[in-house]
């Protein structure tokens, strides 16, 4: 895991002042950090029940599609508004900034049907927790959430204190 976090760079000052961006294309572009981080997260997986795996736009897509093209799961793809090219459904949600709008096919997911959503990185958990909901909004259920990396001095987790939250690499 040492390994992991020596190839992920901080960039300071954004996307603001004052934030340190934990930049993973460092780690993508690294062959055997990236086949790591992949071989962990779907370790972290194993035995569970679920049907599908939902990924968030855009770093998310990275991981979730790799992780179930590994684990032979389905992929369900989260995306801006106007992405889609079927009727879609839609949930906004509150940043730090302003307000922001995901949107998933409406007919992505089975009622019922059990679903792990993955993303890049945990922060304050907003995002992850506008998809939790879109996912319960058309009738599926939420069986975890994946996270490469949790930055818990954002409390990102007591967000999602509904859900069981999955991370790999932990910043203080």
């Amino acid at each position: 895991m040492e390994r992991l976090r020596q190839v992920i760079r901080d960039i300071p000052d954004f996307p603001k002042k004052g934030v340190v961006f934990k930049d993973i294309t460092t780690l993508l572009r690294d062959p055997s950090a990236f086949r790591q981080s992949i071989d962990l997260l779907s370790s972290a997986l194993l035995g569970r029940n679920y049907d599908a795996l939902v990924g968030i736009e855009s770093r998310g897509f990275i991981f979730a599609s790799s992780l179930a093209y590994k684990l032979g799961k389905g992929l369900i793809p989260v995306r801006k508004p106007g992405k889609l090219p079927a009727q879609t459904v839609q949930v906004s949600y509150q940043l730090e900034y302003g307000t922001d709008s995901l949107e998933m096919h409406a007919d992505a997911i089975e009622r019922g049907q059990r679903v792990i959503i993955v993303d890049d990185v945990l922060a304050t958990g907003g995002t992850a927790r506008a998809v939790a909901e879109l996912v319960e909004k058309v009738g599926g259920k939420v069986d975890a959430l994946g996270f490469l990396v949790e930055l818990d001095f954002l409390n990102g987790r007591r967000k999602l204190s509904d859900y069981e939250v999955l991370s790999i690499l932990r910043y203080d």
